[in-house]
């Protein structure tokens, strides 16, 4: 099956008034390839509105379950079409993530995701080369070998020392990931839950290895709220167990929550 640029839509996670809002929609608005463009919110404000009208983007509001999970789930499921990447309000892309993916997409057998590699913006310097990306791309490696994406034991041998896949970075093919697939029961590992549970399928993971998408770290965003509070190591072991005995997950949640210092950073 070919997919083409009608066939995806980026959703705009927006809460409440980022000042980072309007830098991500240009930086989607000026893809190579042309996608469909909505923002989702649970808090709609003049902010997000004023925003939407200069870019002539339809605002969908979620008045269901709230919570990161619940937010996703709207996101996820207010873009009609068969393709969908959430992006995430302090982010931003390069200009040819749409068209990599989809040229991924096509060349690739039976896909469930795409995810692109990514750089971090911190203090408004782009970043690409930190012992946490490090870690993450040696971790990813495998999966540059197109016949290994589809192996269900190396997605999840992978998976099983971390989460090395970027939400925001993820492009979802809908019929394969299926309806509603995020749940409120995490806050910080809920993208790495979807992964793990996304790996047990038949399918591909396609991976480009390429740094399309830019992941912003400031002391405003979700993860490094979250990080403050003791709930990350717990979810983190809750996610080793579904891979490794007790005594080894309590090992492997004690050496990954090294890396929660990565997301240290002063105010912008």
């Amino acid at each position: 099956m070919n997919y083409y640029p009608q066939d995806h839509t980026f959703v705009i996670c927006a809460y409440k008034e980022s000042k980072y809002l309007e830098e991500c929609v240009k930086s989607l608005i000026t893809q190579s390839v042309k996608s469909k463009i909505i923002i989702a919110t649970s808090t709609p404000n003049s902010h997000i509105n004023a925003v939407s009208e200069k870019y002539g983007i339809s605002v969908y509001v979620n008045k269901g379950e709230k919570g990161i999970g619940g937010d996703w789930n709207f996101a996820y499921s207010a873009a009609q079409s068969p393709l969908v990447t959430i992006a995430h309000q302090d982010d931003i892309y390069e200009s040819d993530y749409a068209k990599e993916m989809l040229e991924c997409l096509n060349r690739s057998k039976n896909p469930i995701l795409y995810f692109s590699s990514y750089y971090e913006l911190r203090n408004y310097k782009k970043i690409y080369n930190n012992k946490l990306l490090k870690i993450k791309r040696i971790m990813l490696y495998p999966l540059k070998i197109k016949a290994f994406q589809s192996i269900k034991f190396i997605r999840r041998m992978i998976l099983s020392f971390g989460c090395p896949i970027c939400c925001p970075a993820v492009t979802f093919i809908k019929d394969r990931v299926g309806e509603n697939p995020f749940t409120n029961d995490f806050l910080s590992d809920i993208d790495w839950q979807q992964w793990e549970i996304q790996s047990r399928k038949i399918g591909s993971f396609v991976y480009n290895p390429k740094p399309l998408m830019c992941h912003r770290i400031h002391k405003a965003s979700a993860t490094t709220e979250i990080i403050g509070d003791s709930k990350r190591s717990e979810e983190d072991y809750e996610m080793f167990l579904k891979f490794w005995p007790k005594l080894i997950a309590k090992l492997m949640a004690k050496l990954y929550k090294n890396s929660e210092k990565s997301n240290e950073v002063i105010n912008e």
